[in-house]
């Protein structure tokens, strides 16, 4: 059960940072997040945790 629940959460990090970044770098107008540089950092590093949180729950999946 927790490999599921790591690996729903690393995805949505990766996403919610991916929408970040393209906010941050002016790519999705019409925000108060649109062409800030603080987004456009966030963004990579939340997808970078999430990336880990997808490896961590994989791993939990497959050790008994």
């Amino acid at each position: 059960m927790r490999g599921w629940l790591t690996l729903t959460l690393g995805l949505l990090a990766v996403v919610v940072g991916a929408v970040w970044t393209v906010q941050g770098l002016g790519y999705v107008g019409g925000s108060v997040m649109s062409d800030q540089r603080f987004w456009a950092v966030a963004g990579p590093l939340l997808v970078l945790a999430g990336l880990v949180l997808l490896r961590r729950g994989l791993r939990a999946r497959r050790l008994p």
